[in-house]
């Protein structure tokens, strides 16, 4: 069956290609700069602009949004007794993320650069950073504006994480683990890719939205954590299903709405048609990566389901992130539409393939599907759409895709390694995992002493 689906792959990308070329190469430059070539730009005297100072703030709203989007999606796909656990993994990160970030991380993350590895603590508090805008970040909102937004996405990403342990997962060490990983992961990745003088930005390799940031980052930590806490009770021998598959939907959608504001958002301004490219490509890639999900499981399995939409939906909103602000339309589908099919790889061959007990699939979408964004970035960018990016190498420049793998591999590493040490450690000191009996229990009364459901 995986033989068809890709074959049927290798057909489109031989048809596609040429069209995804003469597309691209037909766009004239739009745009403002990207956030990770915002350094290059020519310096202009700080002026607040009231329309994009306005599209970031909604854009924040929208990225926030996406939290909790992601505790229904996630809510619905495990057992009745575990969703008021596993929604609140998701809310309460959202608090979490939002002191950690105002009081030392936004510091770590952009503040002024440290050997290229992290930036310094001048920021701590936010001392320094005002209502007057920053031009080595944004030049036309305020430099809180810039860090409110970019808080969203430190929110989210530790987030997603959670879908590799739900349902055994002690509370108190995830609380823990959410702060230290956030500190000692997302934190110095960030400041690599999108700080000043951060040594993957220097490289010139390009993320607009946070495929590496993100995604892969949370991706592999994911598949650290799932080896690490070992697999559920009655794991491949119990039938584990979804308890509410509406709720999984709504939250995909959620999430798809949301995603126009990461995205679309990360142009930082409201003018010059970035945003409204990357807008375009999104919900492109989206929808192919929906439709390339079912295809793949109609081929295998024969029929399409309902929870292999949502997730294909997803998985097209991570592999188009990093590129979203530096391809077209047409290379849009084919990087959805690999994302759907790699991605359901990964979930329904690779994961069975290897034995590990990725509850909710965050390794197979966000690490696949980050990864494969990554690298399609320097396959189809090019300077057509954002003419502060680079072109890839279909449109001349072979050596972007170098740059791409040195992030990608970089970022693994990183993440993965110090993601295992420091579960590690929680696990000698604090114990991961809660005890059979609360397990078959379940998180909501074990861990919080509610129900998520009166009957």
């Amino acid at each position: 069956m995986f033989k068809k689906i890709i074959t049927a792959s290798m057909l489109l990308a031989y048809f596609i290609m040429p069209m995804v070329v003469m597309a691209e190469e037909a766009q004239a430059p739009v745009g403002q700069p990207a956030v990770v070539a915002a350094a290059q730009a020519a310096p202009a005297p700080p002026k607040i602009d009231t329309g994009d100072t306005a599209w970031v703030l909604v854009s924040t709203a929208l990225v926030m949004l996406m939290t909790p989007g992601l505790a229904l999606f996630y809510g619905g796909m495990v057992r009745r007794k575990n969703a008021l656990g596993t929604i609140m993994h998701s809310f309460i990160i959202v608090a979490i993320i939002s002191v950690q970030w105002v009081l030392w991380g936004y510091s770590l993350a952009f503040g002024p650069d440290k050997g290229g590895i992290i930036g310094g603590l001048e920021w701590l508090g936010l001392s320094g950073v005002g209502l007057e805008p920053n031009p080595d970040y944004a030049a036309t909102i305020p430099h809180q504006a810039f860090m409110i937004f970019q808080m969203m996405f430190a929110v989210i990403t530790p987030a997603l994480i959670t879908g590799a342990f739900a349902e055994r997962m002690k509370f108190s060490t995830f609380f823990v683990f959410t702060i230290l990983w956030a500190t000692l992961v997302y934190d110095p990745i960030c400041h690599w890719v999108w700080g000043i003088g951060g040594w993957i930005h220097n490289l010139g390799a390009l993320d607009f939205a946070g495929g590496t940031v993100v995604h892969i980052s949370s991706g592999v930590s994911a598949l650290a954590a799932a080896l690490i806490i070992g697999k559920r009770k009655g794991y491949m021998t119990d039938i584990i299903a979804p308890h509410n598959l509406p709720m999984t939907v709504l939250g995909a959608a959620l999430l798809w709405f949301g995603w126009f504001g990461f995205n679309a958002g990360s142009a930082l301004a409201a003018g010059g048609g970035l945003a409204t490219s990357a807008f375009v490509v999104t919900n492109t890639a989206t929808a192919t990566a929906a439709l390339a999900w079912i295809f793949a499981e109609w081929v295998q399995r024969g029929k399409p389901t309902v929870l292999g939409a949502a997730s294909g939906a997803v998985a097209g909103l991570v592999a188009i992130t990093p590129a979203s602000g530096f391809v077209g339309p047409m290379a849009s589908i084919v990087i959805g539409f690999g994302a759907g099919v790699l991605c359901y790889m990964a979930v329904s061959l690779i994961k069975p393939l290897l034995g590990y007990d990725d509850s909710l699939d965050a390794f197979g979408v966000h690490g696949v599907g980050g990864t494969w964004g990554a690298i399609a970035t320097g396959l189809f960018a090019t300077t057509a759409i954002n003419s502060a990016g680079a072109n890839g190498l279909f449109f001349g420049n072979p050596a972007l895709v170098g740059k791409q793998f040195i992030a990608v591999l970089a970022s693994w590493i990183y993440a993965f390694v110090v993601t295992f040490i420091l579960l590690k450690v929680l696990d000698w000191t604090m114990g991961l995992r809660i005890s059979e009996e609360d397990e078959v229990m379940g998180l909501d009364l074990t861990q919080h002493g509610e129900s998520g459901y009166s009957s």
